[in-house]
């Protein structure tokens, strides 16, 4: 039986609440319906400084951790609850301000950009004139503009806009009592914006009209081509008049086109024009090889970046040799360091290729690493060869001498390449 003395628990009521809890719902309260009753830029300032003085007071206050009843949970702060009703309240707040007449200038610069850097097809532009009109028209309604006379160019037109631009920052437009104005001014250009989209940019065609447009196809027009698809006749007559800007033309539209790709880029090595050395040094550092062989048949040195790393890199022969063989090309001394490192990787095409490349080079750096493998006879017997033609390519009296010692060696293939060091340094040309 109880005495009536019972001892009561320690726990205190859940429904208990902290009183600071309280006074910050309360201040909270206050605070959301202030911002109900604002309707100007001041109201909402007020609403600002009431939302700071509770977010200071709530950062400096002392309010308990609440102890969960299971021993596993975390224990809850009272303060992430009103910080997260705060928060929203300052959202609240900011997006019931303005607009104001620098979301106009925004808006208006969103479409001048548009026309600006945009490529409009002869329809587009035809297109944009009206809308503009149309839109400055409205403006100095609201406004007061002096717009000159529309004409059927995309950068006369974006200078259109930058006047309407220059005209809202002149006019400092007030968010309350021009509020009616700015309105108006964002509905206008919204409604350009649209019209601006809906008009006929160069990417809405299809890519075979960008094509004839820019007259790709004038070589086969009216007459009869048996290769097919056109675009490869077509690029076979620019390719034999020279004329690289038409087949950089379609390696951009149609490269997406393994075919196409393909013969683009062996139509630029072909040509080894430097013009082509862009688009193919894209190509190269996406481990295309004919593109790193027609890098080094431009034999730029603004293409070795590109076709330096893959000379470097193993796991990948085919690639690797095709990328020595472009920096022998190329004749860089910068490389010759690279290149030389790659007489001693495991594949034998990749060693014999990197001595034939230090020969092409021509730097005398390289007689050195390419008298150790001369010297190998355990080295495999065409990499040793190519060594030995190497330094009769370098020429200097000690690369021909360090070559001439292997006049009489075996295998054949060795002594026929060191022979004609010999033929050099007794004046004869060597074959």
């Amino acid at each position: 039986m109880s005495d009536g003395d019972e001892e009561s628990d320690a726990t205190p009521d859940e429904n208990d609440v902290d009183p600071q809890v309280a006074e910050f719902e309360s201040r909270l309260d206050e605070a959301e319906a202030t911002l109900q009753d604002a309707t100007t830029e001041p109201d909402l300032d007020e609403v600002d400084e009431i939302l700071e003085e509770i977010e200071a007071d709530l950062e400096d206050a002392d309010i308990p951790l609440i102890e969960p009843e299971d021993e596993d949970e975390d224990p809850e702060d009272p303060k992430d609850d009103l910080e997260s009703r705060l928060e929203d309240l300052r959202d609240d707040a900011e997006d019931q301000r303005g607009p104001y007449g620098s979301d106009v200038v925004d808006a208006i610069d969103d479409v001048r950009s548009t026309i600006a850097d945009t490529r409009w097809a002869k329809e587009g532009t035809d297109e944009l004139l009206p809308v503009v009109e149309t839109y400055t028209d409205g403006f100095t309604q609201h406004v007061d503009a002096d717009f000159g006379e529309p004409v059927p160019d995309p950068s006369e037109l974006a200078n259109e806009l930058e006047i309407a631009m220059q005209a809202v920052e002149a006019a400092d437009l007030d968010a309350d009592d021009d509020a009616a104005t700015i309105a108006s001014l964002l509905d206008l250009t919204d409604e350009l914006a649209d019209d601006v989209d809906a008009s006929t940019a160069w990417l809405d065609l299809e890519i075979r009209e960008q094509l004839r447009r820019e007259g790709f196809y004038e070589p086969i027009e009216g007459r009869k081509f048996k290769d097919f698809p056109p675009e490869w006749s077509a690029l076979k007559t620019w390719e034999k008049r020279g004329n690289v800007e038409m087949v950089l033309l379609l390696l951009e539209k149609m490269g997406d086109s393994d075919f196409i790709q393909r013969h683009c880029v062996e139509s630029l090595l072909r040509m080894g024009d430097p013009a082509g050395l862009e688009e193919l040094t894209g190509l190269a550092n996406r481990r295309n090889e004919l593109a790193i062989e027609a890098i080094g048949k431009i034999g730029a040195e603004d293409g070795v970046s590109a076709v330096k790393k893959h000379a470097e890199s193993e796991g990948n022969p085919s690639l690797q040799t095709v990328a020595l063989k472009a920096l022998g090309a190329i004749g860089s001394e910068e490389t010759t360091e690279s290149v030389a490192q790659q007489l001693v990787v495991d594949d034998e095409s990749v060693r014999s290729q990197a001595a034939r490349s230090l020969g092409l080079i021509g730097d005398t750096r390289a007689i050195e690493p390419l008298a150790d493998v001369l010297d190998d006879v355990d080295e495999d017997n065409l990499v040793r060869a190519s060594a030995a033609w190497a330094l009769v390519q370098i020429g200097t009296e000690r690369a021909l001498e360090t070559a001439a010692e292997y006049a009489d060696d075996q295998p054949y293939i060795v002594s026929v390449e060191a022979s004609k060091a010999v033929k050099a340094l007794d004046g004869e040309v060597p074959a």
